[in-house]
């Protein structure tokens, strides 16, 4: 079985996140990392989008490629943070474009606290955010243990 290199892309407004969350789901095979449930894994790449509007998005994969990333991942806190990044399509379409890797909205599932606040706030409307934030829902169980 060929491993299966990821790169995490963080929102800048979390640069101090140590990760510990999104490696957790991704040793647990939880959240947007369920789709390797039968795969071997190696976070291979880990970095901030530079601060809006992303400029470390036209340079991190580039780099994350040459170590053999294959899968950029772009951290939960893309779609949990308040409001979310509104820049996520163009990355993703940059990203799959320039560099051909495929591109993955969240890492480690979605807890279960900001998934009550945006669902009351009705943030995850647009057919682009329901679409998603899917990979991250989870059940209430695996969300509670992510708080």
């Amino acid at each position: 079985m060929e491993k299966i290199k990821i790169g995490i892309i963080i929102c800048d407004r979390y640069s101090t996140c140590t990760g510990g969350k999104c490696f957790r789901a991704a040793a647990n095979r939880e959240g947007a990392f369920s789709i390797y449930k039968d795969q071997e894994i190696e976070v291979a790449g880990f970095t901030t989008c530079g601060g809006c509007p992303g400029g470390n998005i036209e340079y991190a994969p580039e780099e994350m490629k040459k170590n053999g990333v294959t899968h950029i991942h772009f951290a939960t806190g893309f779609l949990v943070g308040y409001p979310p990044c509104p820049y996520m399509e163009h990355f993703k379409k940059f990203i799959t474009e320039k560099y051909g890797m495929k591109v993955i909205f969240g890492t480690h599932p979605i807890p279960q606290k900001y998934y009550c606040t945006h669902l009351n706030m009705k943030t995850w409307n647009s057919e682009f955010l329901k679409e998603s934030i899917k990979p991250t829902l989870s059940d209430e169980p695996t969300r509670q243990n992510y708080d």
